[in-house]
């Protein structure tokens, strides 16, 4: 039983391989994301059943060795997406750091949060598009879904490349990979489940944003049911043209902004301004040099203006979700640790509490 087993997984791995292979050579602009969505796998098993140790090679889990290696490869375009967001930046991987549970990636215009405990495995491939081919190097979590991708930017540095990937450089080169699907959501609580004042009470006293993460854990909330315990004092309900709206004030008067987005293994982050925003079927898109944001407006479900007080002072945030409560994307006023918001963005983000919340853009 145990054979048949095996001989069957072996098989659908073989057959990836040919699909995969048909449908790029059928439809060689379709993304290898949306092919794998349309064969009903994830992404990283798209990848790993075409895994030879020569065109695809698959990495060893080193994931200090191999993100601290990455300055000496000069700019590259880190990519991080969710199901309705893609964030690209262009910059030189520098200031790394492991230590427990998360990495850090802290460049001016490199700027990453790596929860590396959630990877499964990650692979070096060339990646044909219209303009030619680029060299990635490509992470996925331990259900096969993308958290993470690092193109080549400087042709000249190709061979600094291909050394880097021979130095880690996995034994096992076989097609394939073993996926965890055992990973769980963890079960929140509801809103009438939880002591609102007690909760509202210890979000007051936060002296960082990076206490908000700890705060729901603690009281084993999601963000959405958060907000929705805080709407009115902390958070603000808006209309879902709430994102629109902002890019276009910002724009108009210069303001600089972040702008995250992140997966369950990756959060990245683009701090300065926005110039170029283009609205293009559903996607909304930021298209400035050396900074790319796309984001699907048809799949948000709602939004939210969240304030949260810290020691240099109220941190306004604009939060957009989409129908799972899933984080899609997250704005701020481009700030620095030490300093207070901009009272340019502080602006903005009052003017748009008035827009009333719905589901519409």
């Amino acid at each position: 039983m145990e054979a048949n087993t095996e001989r069957t997984a072996t098989d659908r791995t073989g057959d990836l391989k040919i699909l995969w292979e048909t449908m790029k050579n059928d439809t060689p602009r379709k993304r290898t994301r949306d092919i794998a969505t349309s064969l009903g796998v994830s992404e990283g098993e798209l990848v790993a059943s075409a895994c030879d140790g020569e065109n695809i090679i698959r990495l060893k889990k080193d994931w200090e060795k191999l993100f601290g290696q990455l300055e000496q490869l000069g700019p590259l375009m880190a990519l991080t997406r969710n199901r309705s967001a893609v964030h690209e930046k262009n910059g030189v991987y520098r200031n790394v750091s492991f230590e427990g549970h998360a990495g850090l990636v802290l460049d001016e215009q490199i700027d990453l949060r790596l929860f590396h405990k959630r990877w499964g495995s990650a692979f070096a491939l060339p990646v044909k598009n219209p303009r030619g081919t680029l060299h990635s190097i490509q992470i996925f979590d331990k259900k096969g879904e993308a958290v993470h991708k690092i193109y080549l930017k400087d042709a000249s540095r190709l061979e600094d490349y291909l050394r880097l990937v021979d130095r880690i450089r996995h034994d096992d080169q076989s097609s394939g990979i073993e996926l965890n699907s055992g990973i769980s959501r963890k079960k929140n609580r509801r809103p009438d489940e939880v002591n609102r004042d007690q909760f509202l009470g210890e979000w007051a006293e936060l002296k960082d944003t990076h206490d908000f993460f700890p705060l729901l854990l603690k009281h084993k909330v999601s963000r959405t049911v958060a907000l929705e315990l805080a709407k009115g004092q902390f958070a603000w309900a808006v209309s879902n043209s709430v994102t629109r709206r902002m890019l276009k004030r910002v724009v108009d008067r210069e303001v600089p902004i972040m702008v995250f987005v992140g997966n369950p293994g990756v959060v990245q982050i683009h701090s300065g301004p926005v110039r170029r925003v283009v609205e293009k079927g559903d996607w909304i898109n930021i298209l400035d040099p050396g900074f790319n944001l796309h984001m699907r407006q048809d799949h948000v479900a709602s939004s939210w203006i969240v304030e949260k007080p810290t020691e240099d002072g109220t941190v306004t945030s604009i939060e957009v979700f989409d129908k799972e409560g899933e984080l899609i994307v997250t704005f701020f006023g481009a700030r620095k640790p030490g300093r207070p918001e901009l009272e340019s963005w502080r602006v903005v983000t009052d003017e748009l509490k008035t827009l009333v919340a719905d589901h519409g853009r």
